[in-house]
C-alpha cells in the first residue's frame, strides 16, 4: 500500500484523517527505546552491583517493572509516544482517533509476549503485514492504531484580495486545488503561474494576470477570510 492515510470517525462524529505507521518506523523506534532501557539496566547493574545479593533482586524487579511498564507510563501520560516513538514522530491512539487509556496501554504491551514468538517479533510482524492498519496482535486486542504525530495546526498564508464566492459549486478537491494554487504562488514562476490559471479560465471568465487575481479571491472566499486577514488556521 502506498497511501497509508486512514479517515476515522471519532465518537462525537468528528472525522479524522490518520497516517498509519508501518513496521519499519515502529521498529526503528523500538530500537531506540531498547536502547535508553539498555543503557538504564547498565547503570543499574553497576550500582546494585555493591549491595551484593539484595542489589541483585532489585536489580532484577526493576527489569521486570521497565521491560511492562515503561511503555505504559509513556503512551498514557505523554500523549501515546515513548521516547523512541516521539523521536520518529509516531504515537498510540484507540483505533477511533482518542488518547490511549490504562487499560489499552496495559492490554497491548502484556500482549508483547505473543507478539514476540516464535523469536523477535514473528508473529507481531505477520500480523502487521497482513493487516491494512500494520496492527499487530496486541493493537488487535487492545483496540488501538499507531499513527504519525502530524502536526494539528498550520497557518495557511494566502495573497490579500478581497473575497469572492464561487461561480459555481465545485468537488472538495477542485476547491482544495485553488487554495493550495493561491498558497503556493509565491514560489511559482511568473510563467508557471499564469499557464496553471489559464487551465480554468471558464471558472475565472479571464486569463492571465486577471485569472490569478480571480483565484485568489476565490481562495480567499473559500477560507472564509476578507481584506483584513490573510491567514488561517487549518
Amino acid at each position: 500500500m502506498l497511501d497509508t492515510t486512514r479517515s476515522i470517525e471519532t465518537p462525537e462524529g468528528i472525522e479524522l484523517s490518520l497516517r498509519v505507521a508501518g513496521p519499519v518506523v515502529r521498529a526503528l523506534a523500538w530500537s531506540i527505546d531498547m536502547g535508553i532501557r539498555s543503557i538504564v539496566y547498565s547503570l543499574l547493574a553497576v550500582l546494585l552491583s555493591y549491595l551484593g545479593e539484595l542489589g541483585y533482586g532489585i536489580f532484577f524487579i526493576a527489569i521486570f517493572g521497565l521491560e511492562w511498564f515503561y511503555p505504559v507510563v509513556f503512551e498514557v501520560y505523554r500523549q501515546g509516544a515513548t521516547p523512541g516513538k516521539r523521536a520518529l514522530k509516531i504515537k498510540v491512539l484507540h483505533e477511533w482517533g482518542t488518547p490511549v487509556n490504562w487499560s489499552a496501554a496495559m492490554i497491548r504491551n502484556l500482549l508483547r509476549v505473543v507478539d514476540f514468538l516464535p523469536f523477535f517479533y514473528g508473529f507481531g510482524l505477520i500480523t502487521m503485514i497482513i493487516n491494512q492498519d500494520f496492527k499487530r496482535i496486541g493493537d488487535l486486542a487492545a483496540g488501538t492504531i499507531v499513527v504519525y504525530d502530524d502536526e494539528k495546526i498550520k497557518m495557511v498564508t494566502l495573497p490579500v484580495e478581497s473575497a469572492r464566492a464561487m461561480p459555481v459549486s465545485l468537488p472538495l478537491e477542485q476547491q482544495l486545488a485553488i487554495i493550495n494554487f493561491a498558497e503556493r504562488s509565491p514560489q511559482l514562476l511568473p510563467a508557471r503561474k499564469l499557464e496553471l490559471a489559464n487551465l480554468v479560465t471558464t471558472l475565472t471568465n479571464s486569463r492571465d494576470e486577471v485569472s490569478v487575481k480571480t483565484l485568489y479571491q476565490l481562495a480567499n472566499g473559500l477560507m472564509g477570510m476578507n481584506n483584513s486577514t490573510n491567514q488561517i488556521a487549518n
